[in-house]
């Protein structure tokens, strides 16, 4: 019996490193590098919710909403902490002392 083998073709995508800051954007704010782009996002409490922005590369908000966390581990704000995948409008989610925390949208903000 003759196996066949399966070939992969493995295509890696350049990922974009942190530029340099726009100064109109928070000091807080955090990168987080993508395949081809990347995204700035900032984080803030608002009573048992968070509302989270993301901006463009250049400083140019894309979107923003009230999220509410998806942990019954407390999540420190004012801890270090990275941003990691998946990220986008809906859904957010950060790593903190080891932790993945994810952040759901409830209602989105005109931007």
């Amino acid at each position: 019996m003759q196996q066949s083998q399966l070939k992969l073709k493995v295509t890696y995508h350049k990922i974009v490193p942190m530029p340099s800051k726009p100064a109109n954007l928070p000091v807080d704010i955090k990168w987080l590098s993508g395949e081809g782009c990347g995204s700035w996002f900032h984080i803030e409490k608002d009573g048992n919710d968070y509302i989270i922005a993301r901006y463009s590369p250049q400083g140019k908000k894309e979107c923003a909403g009230s999220f509410s966390i998806q942990s019954l581990i407390n999540f420190d704000l004012k801890k270090d902490f990275e941003m990691t995948y998946l990220s986008h409008c809906a859904e957010v989610n950060v790593i903190q002392n080891g932790k993945k925390y994810k952040f759901i949208l409830i209602e989105k903000y005109d931007v």
